[in-house]
This record gives structure tokens, C-alpha cells and sequence, in this order.
């Protein structure tokens, strides 16, 4: 490193008074200096400094022996695997010397790197603001899977059977098949189910049950998507005693999960009008497109590890954002810079991937495409909406595609729950709970809310005792 470069440096750690995600300080070569090789070798690399004082305003250590520093800071370096292979330099600085050394960051194929008398599983570090932290067992298998193609979707799930697929679902997708690929049933369905990778070892695969399944929750209880709409900006926010406004776990093969989901974010959601001359244009809070794509990649690309099934995709929405959360981080040569270039995808899960191509929806299309185009497609929805860019967070153990709310354009009307109730009571003698909840796409709870308020205010009045279970509503007599 150039000495202009170690002061500018080291002058900003001064700044900020102490050191950071990419720069480590030390006053000598000590034992734990060890973690701080590893876990810059599993992020992002990184600069170690030894010979100054963090306690001491970040200043150079007295009668400090660079010289003995740097020889200890190699045998440091064989005690990591894998070995680590950096230079190291003594720089003159503020009238003594200090040792410097850069580590780069492994390749993903070389991850983990650990303390060699630890192992693996206890030794290995990653680097979190400026501390060292030991990955826990299930981020270290995140780094070793990257060394092979995973295979958790083409292990069979011994408790089910053939009959655990949907016939209409299992009939239209080897249809499909057999007219593509004929020699692969040249020798029988069985054998075809086989090459196909639906069963193995005379049992549905994981992903034949979470693609065709009736119910893969039968088996993996929480291989499921939870849905949650906050009051606030976070999961602690309570308005009026509430700390969620709407909550389902919901359940079923991939396909109808995607659905699901998608519904109830639409319910959820709010939707302006923007009127262009003659024209009225929808503006939704998300645009619906943009959060299928979203949800297909989640429970596409999600881990299904065996540690990872305990965890469900999540969906939560917040007054200002959408966040759609699944286990397991990025995977082989896609990275938070390269999302979204064309043609670039790599599949966790191979044969999920494939099935999913040729799988429909329930209300009509496929399921996923497959060809590295979904942020290009999530982006174009956002733009059209007018809406920021996707933000997304990636780490070993989760990713998160973040969608911030649209903002509000000048001339633009919100459409509420409660004009759509009083829209629906103009046309009506008078409409129960369910029927609006039905008729307007929004929540339970997003409806009763605007029903209250309209009670409230005089606009509307219940027709049965306050807590008939046949309750039904109209405009009020005096209405307005």
C-alpha cells in the first residue's frame, strides 16, 4: 500500500474511531488475528493494520518491531485453510513503521476459509461491521454447496406415492412431455417418470411434490409462504392495538402458492387513478407482475436443504414497501451486480427449475420461464408503474427483493376500501361483509375497517342486531 493511501486511511478511521467492514487494526499478531483472516477471505476481503493503538486515537504503537510482526503474520497465515496468499509490507508511517497486509477474497469454489486447529464447523468466520462473527453451521453448508450443483429437489420423499401428485396436473405436464420427447416413454410411463426425475426409488421427488403435489405440506409442513401486512415500517409498528392487519400462512403445490399470493397482495394493496385527457389510468401501490415474478423466484430459488425446510418464503408488506424474503442467498455466478443481465441464471434447484417451465398456473400460463429474465421483467413492470428500481439484500442465509411504494402522482385520486364499498352500495339494496370482500378484491379486515368508519360517520347503517352473524348493510336513509 502507498503511503498517501495509509494515511488518507488510517486519517478516516481516526474520523470515525474505530475500524470497519473492510479494515481491521491491531496492535500486535495476536491469536485472534486468525478469525480476521478467515472472515475477510469469506467476504468481501480486506486491509489489516498492525502497529497502531485503536485506544490510543488510532496512533502508531512505541518500540513496535515490524520486522517480528511480519514473520509472526506469516506463520498466522498458515494456520488458516486454506492458506492464505497475501502480501506483506512495512510502511513507514508518523515516524515508526507498521505492517500491512491486503486479503483478498476467496473464490466461491474455495469457501469456506476456517482456523485450521478449529475445522470447519467452528473455525470459519465471516466479517459484520467491524467485528469477526463464527458462522453458524447452516451458513457454512450455504459456502460448500457452491462446490457442486445441490440435488435436495431430486431426493425422493420416501413417505409419498404417485397418488400424491394432481392427476390433471401429472396428465398435462407428461402430455406436454411426451410430445417433446417421445423416446423418453419408448420404454412405458414408469420408466418415463423415472427420466423425467418425478420419482426416484419408486417415490415422488421433492420437486415433483412441491410442483404437482395436492398438498407438500403433508410432508414439509413449513415449505410454505407466510403473508403479513404491518401497520408501519416495521414488524414492531402497533396502530389502534394492531400489530398486524392481515396474516395468512398460505399452503398448497408452487403454483397455487404463486396465486395466493399474488391475490392477497392485490387485496391488500392500494390502487390510485390518474385521468389522462379522456382516460383513466390504474396506478397500483405494486404492480401485480412485478410481485408474481417476485414469488416465483423465491419458491424456485429458495434453499430446500434439510436445515431450510423449517423456514417458510415471506411476504410482508409495510406502509412503504414490499418485501418478499426466501432462505438461502444467491446462488453460483449470479450476484447482487449482475441480477438482472440477460441471458445470466444459475438454478439451486435443477430439476425444480425445469419442471416449473412446464407446469401452468391456475389461472392459466407458466409458472416461471426460466431464462434469467425475471428481474429484467420485474423491472420493467416498476418502471411502467412509476415506481424506484427493486433493492434487494443478500446475504448467506436469506435473499430479500425490497419493491418501495409508489409515490403519489400530483394529480393522482387514491382509491380507498371505502370507496369501493360505498361504489358497491349505490348498486346494491345492501351487502354483507362477505359479498364486499368478494366483489372488491380487498381483505376482511380492510373492509370491515372502511364499513366502521362509514357506520361512524352516518353514511351507512347495519340492518340486523349489532352482532347477527347475518349482518348486511345499506346507505343510510339520510345518507349523503
Amino acid at each position: 500500500m502507498e503511503a498517501n493511501d495509509l494515511d488518507e486511511l488510517i486519517g478516516n478511521l481516526r474520523l470515525i474511531g474505530t475500524d470497519g467492514q473492510t479494515v481491521e487494526v491491531k496492535s500486535g499478531v495476536g491469536k485472534s488475528i486468525v478469525e480476521t483472516l478467515s472472515s475477510f477471505s469469506n467476504t468481501a476481503g480486506g486491509t489489516i493494520i498492525i502497529g497502531i493503538s485503536e485506544t490510543e486515537g488510532m496512533s502508531p504503537i512505541a518500540g513496535f518491531d515490524a520486522a517480528a510482526a511480519r514473520s509472526q503474520l506469516e506463520s498466522r497465515f498458515a494456520q488458516v485453510t486454506p492458506i492464505v496468499r497475501a502480501n506483506i509490507d512495512i510502511v513507514p508511517f508518523e515516524g515508526s513503521h507498521i505492517v500491512v497486509t491486503d486479503i483478498p477474497e476467496l473464490l466461491p469454489r474455495d469457501k469456506p476459509s476456517y482456523v485450521t486447529a478449529r475445522g470447519k464447523y467452528q473455525g470459519s468466520f465471516v466479517r459484520t461491521g467491524d467485528g469477526d462473527h463464527r458462522l453458524a453451521q447452516y451458513e457454512v453448508d450455504r459456502l460448500v454447496e457452491e462446490h457442486r450443483q445441490p440435488v435436495w429437489d431430486d431426493e425422493p420423499v420416501p413417505d409419498a406415492t404417485i397418488q400424491d401428485l394432481i392427476p390433471a396436473a401429472l396428465t398435462d405436464y407428461l402430455d406436454s412431455q411426451r410430445q417433446q420427447r417421445p423416446r423418453t416413454f419408448a420404454h412405458g410411463d414408469e420408466t418415463a417418470l423415472q427420466r423425467l426425475h418425478l420419482t426416484k426409488e419408486n417415490a415422488p421427488t421433492l420437486a415433483a411434490i412441491l410442483a404437482l403435489g395436492e398438498y407438500p405440506q403433508e410432508f414439509f409442513p413449513r415449505l410454505t409462504v407466510s403473508f403479513a401486512q404491518f401497520p408501519g415500517t416495521s414488524k414492531g409498528d402497533v396502530a389502534q392495538g394492531l400489530r398486524l392487519l392481515d396474516s395468512r400462512t398460505l399452503t398448497g403445490p408452487i403454483p397455487e402458492l404463486v396465486e395466493q399470493t399474488v391475490a392477497l397482495v392485490g387485496r391488500n394493496m392500494g390502487t390510485g387513478a390518474l385521468i389522462e385527457g379522456s382516460y383513466r389510468r390504474e396506478l397500483p401501490d405494486y404492480p401485480l407482475t412485478a410481485v408474481r415474478e417476485a414469488v416465483v423466484n423465491a419458491l424456485m430459488h429458495r434453499d430446500y436443504s434439510p436445515l431450510a425446510r423449517g423456514t417458510q418464503v415471506q411476504v410482508n408488506m409495510f406502509i412503504d414497501r414490499l418485501e418478499v424474503v426466501n432462505p438461502g442467498g444467491l446462488y453460483g455466478t449470479v450476484t447482487k451486480r449482475t441480477l438482472g443481465k440477460a441471458g445470466l441464471s444459475s438454478s439451486r434447484n435443477q430439476r425444480l427449475s425445469t419442471l416449473l417451465e412446464h407446469v401452468h398456473l391456475p389461472g392459466g400460463g407458466l409458472v416461471a420461464e426460466n431464462r434469467g429474465t425475471g428481474f429484467a421483467v420485474m423491472e420493467e413492470a416498476l418502471r411502467k408503474a412509476l415506481m424506484p428500481p427493486i433493492e434487494v439484500s443478500d446475504d448467506l442465509t436469506s435473499f430479500t427483493v425490497i419493491f418501495r411504494r409508489r409515490r403519489v402522482a400530483p394529480d393522482e385520486r387514491r382509491s380507498t376500501a371505502r370507496d369501493k364499498v360505498l361504489a358497491e352500495l349505490s348498486d346494491r339494496e345492501s351487502v354483507s361483509t362477505t359479498e364486499l370482500t368478494q366483489s372488491t378484491g380487498y381483505s376482511r379486515t380492510a373492509i370491515q375497517r372502511a364499513i366502521n368508519e362509514l357506520v361512524h360517520d352516518g353514511r351507512v347503517e347495519p340492518i340486523e342486531p349489532r352482532r347477527s352473524p347475518k349482518q348486511r348493510y345499506r346507505l343510510a336513509t339520510n345518507g349523503t
